[in-house]
């Protein structure tokens, strides 16, 4: 690596860092009642479905792998179902909602560091902001899409 390498290095990590640790702490901040509802982006579409997050993106097989960074915080887990005193399935959705926002939002710093990044380094945050977020993502989708059918069937019975 050159000598101008390594502040792109520096500035590139440095802000992934700050925007990561900004967002997920701002979105801690706000009550979970608060994120229970969709916006534009995500919104859950007709065409998505379980099936189509276990088949097409073998979410089952890697989910447990990811970070749970929820609880960084003062969230809750998402690896299990918050206590009926914690907010329970609807306290879970709202979590899974708030983790996907956090994501969605990190997606933004792909652009961000696009100003000042050139050639390989504009691949090397694409692919970056990509790998982190997209999984964290699916992995929000997917539980909620769980969750909705789940209700729906208790609802029915």
């Amino acid at each position: 690596m050159s000598y101008i390498t390594w502040p792109l290095v520096l500035l590139n990590t440095a802000v992934w860092l700050i925007c990561g640790v900004g967002v997920g702490w701002g979105y801690a901040r706000r009550d979970w009642r608060s994120l229970r509802a969709d916006g534009v982006l995500t919104r859950l579409r007709r065409w998505e479905s379980r099936r189509f997050y276990e088949r097409w993106c073998c979410v089952r097989r890697w989910k447990d792998r990811l970070p749970e960074a929820g609880t960084w915080f003062g969230g809750v887990s998402k690896r299990h179902l918050p206590s009926l005193q914690e907010g329970g399935r609807t306290r879970f959705a709202a979590e899974s909602l708030r983790a996907e926002r956090v994501h969605f939002v990190l997606l933004a710093v792909i652009p961000l560091t696009m100003t000042w990044s050139r050639g390989w380094w504009v691949v090397i945050n694409l692919a970056f902001g990509i790998t982190v977020n997209l999984p964290c993502i699916i992995v929000a989708r997917y539980n909620r899409i769980r969750l909705a059918r789940l209700s729906f069937t208790d609802a029915n019975s």
